[in-house]
């Protein structure tokens, strides 16, 4: 069976894939294609580059001398070693420090000296004050109304001072508010070394001794704070207590200062009831829980003693 030839062959001449390169290249020479600007007659055969091999480069020559010294200068050999005795010298000075502390920690252990941090108020502390850490659970509850009633006392002097301002402002004389501001001074860390600081170390330590002396300072603390609701004038001079007697005498003359004066005795008629409750809530406590027979016990024994 005959096949037709190859319609896209260039002239009547086959190509032998396996024929001299040489041979087809002359052929592709002689004919008239040119191909175009890419185009290569001869693309088998690459001349060769004139510059192919590179020059090995120069020896260079090691400029250094193996034997050669590095001179460490004295001075700093002298300063390092200054500088170490000296972090000796330190480091000893912190450990003797150190074991000095723990030895004075050791002493107030032993003596039963406890040193609280001062984190109360917040913003600025100056006291220790940590109920919930300190005060048993059972006694948590009486000692958060004890705290509230100071707190309440601090109010009532604060508003005091504002309604003696008030009224010096109309001219009832510089006198009162000076004494308003000697109670305000005078009262507050008063109360708290006095009656509440006693009364949270018994509650934390359930001393005996610490509650008798609440209790006598409480019943002043609650007297206080009757006069004041009261604030009769041959106690106090004039209107320097926001009393009802007070505030009587000036809603006649200054209805706005006579209103600042009934809100002033209504806060001290509060701090007076919530006070008596505290009160009789810490001598329930006392009572039942036997520190009343220990106290007179130890005041019996304290007289016996002193009588021999």
């Amino acid at each position: 069976m005959a096949f037709d030839r190859n319609p896209f062959a260039d002239g009547d001449d086959e190509v032998n894939p396996f024929a001299d390169q040489s041979a087809r290249g002359n052929g592709s020479a002689n004919s008239g294609f040119t191909g175009g600007a890419f185009y290569m007659p001869n693309p088998g055969r690459v001349p060769p580059a004139s510059n192919s091999r590179l020059s090995p480069l120069p020896p260079e020559r090691a400029d250094y001398d193996r034997g050669a010294t590095i001179d460490i200068p004295l001075d700093n050999v002298k300063d390092l070693s200054r500088k170490e005795k000296d972090l000796q010298a330190k480091e000893a000075e912190l450990k003797r420090k150190d074991q000095e502390l723990k030895r004075r920690e050791e002493a107030i252990s032993r003596a039963g000296i406890v040193i609280d941090d001062k984190n109360w108020p917040p913003f600025f502390p100056l006291i220790h004050h940590d109920i919930a850490k300190d005060i048993p659970v059972h006694l948590q509850r009486l000692q958060y109304v004890a705290f509230t009633t100071y707190l309440g006392l601090v109010v009532c002097l604060v508003w005091n001072v504002i309604a003696v301002t008030a009224a010096w402002l109309k001219g009832e004389g510089v006198k009162i508010w000076l004494l308003a501001i000697i109670y305000l001074v005078s009262g507050v860390p008063g109360a708290y070394v006095l009656w509440y600081r006693p009364l949270y170390n018994a509650m934390r330590s359930d001393s005996a001794f610490k509650f008798g002396l609440f209790f006598l300072l409480y019943a002043i603390h609650i007297g206080f704070c009757i006069l004041a609701a009261v604030a009769p004038p041959i106690i106090f001079e004039g209107e320097s207590l926001t009393g009802i007697l007070s505030a009587l005498g000036l809603l006649t003359s200054h209805v706005m200062v006579g209103v600042f004066y009934l809100i002033g005795f209504g806060m001290f008629c509060l701090e007076t009831l919530l006070s008596i409750w505290v009160i009789q809530q810490v001598y329930l406590y006392f009572r039942g829980s036997g520190k009343a027979a220990e106290m007179k016990k130890q005041a019996a024994r304290q007289t016996m003693m002193a009588a021999l």
